[in-house]
């Protein structure tokens, strides 16, 4: 598989065979999930290389067109990888808040809000989903939402409540399962909360942890150098 990172990796694809579009599944960094499917030329893949944000050929606007322009909802772009006939790419993003137009996480949910009342995704998947809700609180500040209290009182509360909820968390290790377990969950919430409200989110985390563990692979004489 060969990663678009540069201008001159342009010329690796197959522009010809789609009449000088290629199609761009867009995948979340974090969870893996589909998020969509858009075109790109050359020039939108350029612009995207360049602004770090997925920017599309639109067929029915006939003009580039940046995920979010309107809404604010971009996908940060990670990655991009050329399939094997390179003709097709592989996007790993970042989404700031819900990819369909309908407001929900993915374009091939079934319309609950980002996901949440249709098919949630299992696991560790479901943490990128709640990141992306969290994401969508903080850009549109929805009234009497919990989220929204947070992000109005600043970051100076948030951190509060993140050393809050450790401390809790701490206490909760000499209790029940099923306390530590709820304060857990407080405790990463928040976390999320506090990471957004620096305009960083789940997967930046991730981030930090994957060059650690490569750092400590190749000091390991287990990994690259």
């Amino acid at each position: 598989m060969t990663t678009i990172t540069t201008a001159a990796d342009l010329d690796r694809l197959d522009w010809a065979k789609g009449g000088g579009l290629v199609p761009a599944v867009v995948q979340h960094a974090a969870s893996g999930a589909v998020l969509m499917l858009g075109w790109v030329d050359r020039e939108a893949l350029a612009r995207t290389l360049e602004s770090g944000a997925m920017t599309f050929w639109s067929r029915s606007k006939g003009r580039l067109w940046t995920k979010g322009e309107s809404s604010g909802h971009v996908l940060r772009v990670r990655r991009i990888d050329l399939d094997c006939d390179a003709d097709a790419l592989l996007v790993l993003a970042e989404p700031v808040g819900p990819t369909c137009h309908r407001g929900t996480a993915s374009c091939f949910d079934d319309g609950g809000e980002l996901g949440f009342t249709g098919q949630p995704r299992p696991g560790v998947g479901f943490l990128a989903e709640l990141d992306a809700l969290v994401a969508a609180r903080a850009a549109e500040r929805p009234a009497g939402s919990y989220t929204t209290k947070l992000f109005d009182a600043g970051v100076r509360r948030i951190a509060q409540k993140v050393g809050e909820e450790g401390v809790e968390t701490a206490l909760a290790a000499f209790e029940t399962d099923e306390a530590l377990l709820g304060e857990a969950a407080d405790l990463v919430f928040h976390l999320l909360v506090l990471l957004r409200a620096r305009g960083l989110g789940i997967a930046d985390v991730v981030r930090v942890l994957e060059a650690r563990h490569a750092r400590g692979a190749a000091r390991a004489g287990r990994g690259p150098t």
